[in-house]
């Protein structure tokens, strides 16, 4: 098997790479997170090089890549820390946008192409844990359209989004699996309230409280929908932390080939060569992971499922054990808010976070594996 990248995704991530280096170093993340985490520019830029469109079809004025460009787009954005809500927007919403009539594709996803707008799922609520089958708000009809009722927590970009892809239920109770719709809600629309609020690591989410807002029906039962998106976040979650990792890691083998201590440098104590090497197996094993859950988006839903759910597991464990040593070979100026290092500390823990924590995954795995007691195939 062919693990080789294409030269056009090799060109992708070049390019990637070239724009992370030249146009969001250090100075300028530090900044954006100080005044608040506003992206809006940042993605503007990344729209400039194309990367908006980047899973849109071409019909509707996108690239039509794949989930493999995918994910060597976010390694390259973890390794910078970019902290705009590229996965959301970029590669979320037209998954989640793809189920929708063609009249409302053609709307919506040459806009978001061409980065004119920034639409993010809002799909998370209050006692939810994770689960996508959890849905409070309510859609209903009013005449030719629908209205929405309820409340959206940590809403990516909530407060500059142009529009948000909202879960609500048409039928059944809050848990139940079936009678969920997806509705487009735009922002200012009445009856829309946004509280946007910074998050730890710089970007920015938001609450987002419906009364009676005026939406567009995307489609009905769509919790299969929902669960595909969602493992396309979780995706792309994992390549942007295998980026975050690997890029902390150069950054410690640099300090431990520089700094000196009893007159020699880091690098040359063996304890210390030991933990790196430790460290770089445990990133090995989240980038293998992590390729694994790219290819295992294409397979039918319970294959998929578990894949991911591995992958996110795996995530949590080794952004834990690359993230504290490497911290630590540092000293006590790995943790200041001025070290190069230090963006990297925040970041990993959300990550693992989202839209699941190890614990979360594990059950995931756990409940796909009776058939094979516990013995992975």
């Amino acid at each position: 098997m062919d693990f080789d990248f294409t030269d056009e995704q090799d060109q992708l991530r070049d390019a990637v790479q070239r724009w992370v280096e030249k146009g969001f170093g250090f100075e300028r993340r530090h900044a954006l997170a100080k005044a608040g985490g506003f992206t809006r520019p940042v993605l503007g830029e990344l729209a400039d090089l194309g990367l908006a469109g980047l899973v849109v079809p071409e019909a509707h004025g996108g690239m039509g890549f794949g989930p493999v460009e995918a994910m060597v787009v976010m390694e390259e954005l973890g390794r910078g820390l970019v902290n705009a809500p590229y996965a959301a927007a970029a590669l979320a919403s037209p998954c989640l946008l793809a189920a929708a009539p063609e009249a409302v594709q053609a709307d919506w996803l040459p806009k978001i192409a061409s980065g004119e707008a920034l639409v993010v799922p809002a799909q998370l609520e209050r006692g939810a844990r994770y689960r996508l089958n959890h849905v409070a708000t309510q859609a209903s009809r009013e005449g030719d359209g629908w209205q929405i009722t309820g409340h959206k927590s940590v809403v990516a970009a909530a407060d500059e989004a142009d529009a948000f892809i909202v879960s609500a239920r048409l039928s059944g109770d809050a848990d139940s699996a079936a009678g969920i719709g997806l509705f487009i809600v735009e922002r200012h629309a009445a009856g829309v309230e946004v509280r946007g609020y910074p998050t730890q690591d710089g970007a920015r989410a938001g609450e987002v409280v419906l009364e009676a807002a005026p939406a567009t029906l995307v489609c009905e039962d769509a919790l299969a929908t929902l669960e595909l998106a969602q493992d396309v976040t979780i995706a792309a979650a994992c390549a942007e932390g295998v980026g975050a990792m690997d890029k902390l890691l150069a950054i410690t083998v640099e300090y431990m080939n520089t700094r000196k201590q009893f007159g020699t440098t880091l690098a040359s104590f063996q304890a210390l060569r030991h933990r790196i090497a430790d460290v770089k197996m445990q990133l090995e094993l989240a980038r293998s992971m992590s390729y694994y859950a790219s290819l295992k988006l294409g397979e039918a839903a319970p294959v998929r499922r578990r894949a991911i759910a591995q992958a996110k597991y795996q995530l949590g464990q080794s952004m834990r054990f690359v993230g504290q040593p490497c911290i630590q070979l540092h000293g006590g100026t790995g943790a200041t808010d001025g070290h190069a290092g230090s963006p990297y500390c925040p970041r990993p823990p959300l990550l693992a976070l989202t839209v699941g924590d190890s614990l979360r995954q594990l059950g995931e795995v756990s409940a796909r594996m009776q058939d094979t007691a516990g013995v992975f195939a």
